[in-house]
Protein backbone atom coordinates (compact mmCIF):
# COMPACT_ATOMS: atom_id res chain seq x y z
CA UNK A 1 0.00 0.00 0.00
CA UNK A 2 2.85 2.16 0.68
CA UNK A 3 4.52 1.50 -2.29
CA UNK A 4 1.43 2.36 -4.61
CA UNK A 5 0.93 5.75 -2.95
CA UNK A 6 4.64 6.48 -3.15
CA UNK A 7 4.16 5.96 -6.55
CA UNK A 8 1.49 7.86 -6.97
CA UNK A 9 3.06 10.69 -5.50
CA UNK A 10 5.97 10.53 -8.42
CA UNK A 11 2.93 10.52 -10.91
CA UNK A 12 1.66 13.37 -9.83
CA UNK A 13 4.31 15.56 -9.42
CA UNK A 14 6.04 14.69 -12.89
CA UNK A 15 2.57 15.57 -14.12
CA UNK A 16 3.05 18.94 -12.17
CA UNK A 17 6.59 19.88 -13.32
CA UNK A 18 5.74 18.84 -16.65
CA UNK A 19 2.81 21.51 -16.63
CA UNK A 20 4.65 24.15 -15.00
CA UNK A 21 6.84 24.00 -17.94
CA UNK A 22 4.72 23.87 -20.16
CA UNK A 23 3.37 26.79 -18.83
CA UNK A 24 6.67 28.97 -18.26
CA UNK A 25 7.64 28.33 -22.21
CA UNK A 26 4.18 29.25 -23.43
CA UNK A 27 4.59 32.63 -21.24
CA UNK A 28 8.24 33.03 -23.09
CA UNK A 29 7.16 33.01 -26.11
CA UNK A 30 4.32 35.61 -25.59
CA UNK A 31 6.84 37.90 -24.30
CA UNK A 32 7.51 41.17 -27.02
CA UNK A 33 10.97 40.73 -28.89
CA UNK A 34 13.91 42.24 -27.36
CA UNK A 35 14.71 45.30 -29.58
CA UNK A 36 17.75 46.66 -27.73
CA UNK A 37 20.15 45.40 -30.36
CA UNK A 38 17.45 46.10 -33.61
CA UNK A 39 19.33 47.58 -36.28
CA UNK A 40 18.69 51.55 -36.50
CA UNK A 41 16.55 52.64 -39.05
CA UNK A 42 18.23 54.95 -41.81
CA UNK A 43 16.44 58.03 -41.80
CA UNK A 44 15.37 59.11 -44.94
CA UNK A 45 15.73 62.18 -47.00
CA UNK A 46 12.92 64.25 -48.54
CA UNK A 47 13.74 67.13 -50.62
CA UNK A 48 11.52 69.80 -50.54
CA UNK A 49 11.47 72.64 -53.42
CA UNK A 50 11.23 76.44 -52.66
CA UNK A 51 10.64 78.90 -56.33
CA UNK A 52 10.89 82.35 -55.88
CA UNK A 53 7.68 83.98 -55.40
CA UNK A 54 6.34 80.55 -55.41
CA UNK A 55 6.10 80.70 -59.39
CA UNK A 56 5.99 77.27 -60.78
CA UNK A 57 9.19 75.61 -62.59
CA UNK A 58 9.30 72.67 -64.72
CA UNK A 59 10.00 68.88 -62.92
CA UNK A 60 10.08 66.11 -64.62
CA UNK A 61 7.85 68.34 -67.69
CA UNK A 62 5.07 68.92 -65.29
CA UNK A 63 4.58 72.37 -63.25
CA UNK A 64 5.90 72.49 -59.66
CA UNK A 65 5.94 75.46 -57.01
CA UNK A 66 6.80 75.27 -53.47
CA UNK A 67 5.93 72.70 -51.30
CA UNK A 68 6.53 70.25 -54.06
CA UNK A 69 8.37 67.08 -53.02
CA UNK A 70 11.21 66.46 -55.02
CA UNK A 71 12.62 62.69 -55.81
CA UNK A 72 16.12 61.72 -56.77
CA UNK A 73 16.73 61.54 -60.38
CA UNK A 74 14.06 64.10 -61.32
CA UNK A 75 15.02 66.87 -64.35
CA UNK A 76 14.46 70.24 -62.90
CA UNK A 77 13.73 73.26 -65.43
CA UNK A 78 13.55 77.14 -64.74
CA UNK A 79 12.80 79.53 -67.17
CA UNK A 80 14.24 82.90 -67.41
CA UNK A 81 12.56 84.68 -64.43
CA UNK A 82 12.35 81.59 -62.09
CA UNK A 83 15.13 80.50 -59.89
CA UNK A 84 14.38 77.93 -56.99
CA UNK A 85 15.87 76.08 -53.82
CA UNK A 86 15.89 72.70 -53.19
CA UNK A 87 16.21 71.64 -49.17
CA UNK A 88 17.74 68.44 -48.87
CA UNK A 89 17.26 67.97 -45.01
CA UNK A 90 20.47 66.45 -43.16
CA UNK A 91 22.72 66.45 -46.57
CA UNK A 92 22.12 70.26 -47.52
CA UNK A 93 20.65 72.13 -50.14
CA UNK A 94 20.56 73.01 -53.61
CA UNK A 95 19.93 76.57 -55.40
CA UNK A 96 19.12 76.35 -59.30
CA UNK A 97 19.50 79.61 -61.21
CA UNK A 98 17.01 81.03 -64.13
CA UNK A 99 17.83 79.35 -67.63
CA UNK A 100 18.63 76.18 -65.98
CA UNK A 101 18.12 72.54 -66.36
CA UNK A 102 19.73 69.52 -64.52
CA UNK A 103 18.91 66.25 -63.14
CA UNK A 104 19.14 65.94 -59.21
CA UNK A 105 19.82 62.26 -57.34
CA UNK A 106 20.54 61.26 -53.70
CA UNK A 107 20.46 59.04 -51.45
CA UNK A 108 20.25 57.99 -47.69
CA UNK A 109 24.04 57.50 -47.47
CA UNK A 110 24.97 60.90 -48.06
CA UNK A 111 25.09 61.26 -51.49
CA UNK A 112 23.76 64.31 -53.26
CA UNK A 113 24.97 65.02 -56.89
CA UNK A 114 23.76 67.74 -59.52
CA UNK A 115 23.77 66.80 -63.53
CA UNK A 116 23.76 70.35 -64.92
CA UNK A 117 22.95 70.49 -68.24
CA UNK A 118 22.82 74.32 -68.93
CA UNK A 119 22.33 77.34 -66.36
CA UNK A 120 24.26 77.62 -62.91
CA UNK A 121 23.81 75.94 -59.74
CA UNK A 122 25.11 76.49 -56.42
CA UNK A 123 25.64 72.92 -54.31
CA UNK A 124 25.42 73.85 -50.39
CA UNK A 125 26.70 70.05 -48.21
CA UNK A 126 26.86 69.62 -45.11
CA UNK A 127 29.52 67.56 -42.93
CA UNK A 128 29.30 63.69 -44.02
CA UNK A 129 27.43 64.41 -47.22
CA UNK A 130 29.28 63.74 -50.99
CA UNK A 131 28.40 67.09 -52.91
CA UNK A 132 28.84 66.38 -56.82
CA UNK A 133 28.15 68.48 -59.53
CA UNK A 134 28.70 67.32 -63.18
CA UNK A 135 28.09 67.88 -66.67
CA UNK A 136 28.51 65.86 -69.73
CA UNK A 137 31.87 66.60 -70.18
CA UNK A 138 32.01 64.46 -66.33
CA UNK A 139 32.60 65.85 -62.73
CA UNK A 140 33.47 69.66 -62.47
CA UNK A 141 33.15 70.10 -58.35
CA UNK A 142 33.40 67.93 -55.58
CA UNK A 143 33.57 68.63 -51.44
CA UNK A 144 35.32 66.98 -48.69
CA UNK A 145 32.87 65.22 -46.79
CA UNK A 146 34.83 65.61 -43.69
CA UNK A 147 33.90 69.54 -43.66
CA UNK A 148 31.39 69.60 -46.52
CA UNK A 149 31.48 73.05 -48.21
CA UNK A 150 29.47 75.16 -51.03
CA UNK A 151 30.20 73.85 -54.88
CA UNK A 152 29.34 75.93 -57.79
CA UNK A 153 29.40 75.63 -61.96
CA UNK A 154 27.93 77.25 -64.72
CA UNK A 155 27.53 75.50 -68.14
CA UNK A 156 27.15 77.85 -70.90
CA UNK A 157 27.10 82.16 -71.18
CA UNK A 158 26.32 84.08 -68.18
CA UNK A 159 22.91 85.58 -68.50
CA UNK A 160 23.31 89.53 -68.75
CA UNK A 161 20.32 90.62 -70.27
CA UNK A 162 17.45 92.20 -68.23
CA UNK A 163 15.37 90.47 -65.62
CA UNK A 164 11.99 90.49 -67.01
CA UNK A 165 10.42 90.76 -62.75
CA UNK A 166 13.02 94.12 -62.42
CA UNK A 167 13.99 96.43 -65.02
CA UNK A 168 17.77 96.93 -64.92
CA UNK A 169 18.64 93.92 -62.79
CA UNK A 170 20.72 91.96 -64.86
CA UNK A 171 22.72 89.47 -64.20
CA UNK A 172 22.54 86.04 -62.54
CA UNK A 173 20.12 85.57 -59.92
CA UNK A 174 18.95 89.12 -60.94
CA UNK A 175 22.39 90.37 -59.72
CA UNK A 176 24.69 92.56 -61.86
CA UNK A 177 26.94 91.05 -64.11
CA UNK A 178 30.41 92.02 -62.06
CA UNK A 179 29.27 90.44 -59.38
CA UNK A 180 28.44 87.02 -60.51
CA UNK A 181 31.52 87.25 -62.78
CA UNK A 182 33.19 87.68 -58.85
CA UNK A 183 31.32 84.64 -57.49
CA UNK A 184 31.82 82.46 -59.69
CA UNK A 185 35.44 83.55 -60.17
CA UNK A 186 35.90 83.04 -56.38
CA UNK A 187 36.82 86.74 -56.23
CA UNK A 188 35.90 87.09 -52.57
CA UNK A 189 32.23 86.10 -52.60
CA UNK A 190 29.99 84.38 -49.69
CA UNK A 191 28.70 81.42 -50.48
CA UNK A 192 25.44 81.97 -52.24
CA UNK A 193 22.07 80.82 -50.30
CA UNK A 194 18.83 81.03 -51.37
CA UNK A 195 17.97 84.92 -51.02
CA UNK A 196 20.97 85.35 -53.72
CA UNK A 197 18.44 84.34 -56.50
CA UNK A 198 15.86 87.52 -55.30
CA UNK A 199 16.20 90.54 -57.62
CA UNK A 200 18.81 93.49 -57.07
CA UNK A 201 17.72 95.72 -54.60
CA UNK A 202 19.70 99.06 -55.98
CA UNK A 203 17.84 97.24 -59.71
CA UNK A 204 21.11 98.94 -60.92
CA UNK A 205 23.05 96.97 -63.19
CA UNK A 206 26.69 97.39 -63.44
Amino acid sequence: MTQRRRNGSRAIAALLLFSIMQIGLQVGLAEPTNTTNAAPVPQQVVARLTTRNNQPITVNGLSASTGATILTGATIETGADQSATVNLGSLGSLDIAPNTKLVLTYDDNGNVKALLIYGCVVLTAKKKTNGQIDTEQGTQAKNDPAAGGVLRHCVGPVATTPNPTHTGAGGLFGLGKAATIAIFAGIGAAALTPLAFQNNPSGANP
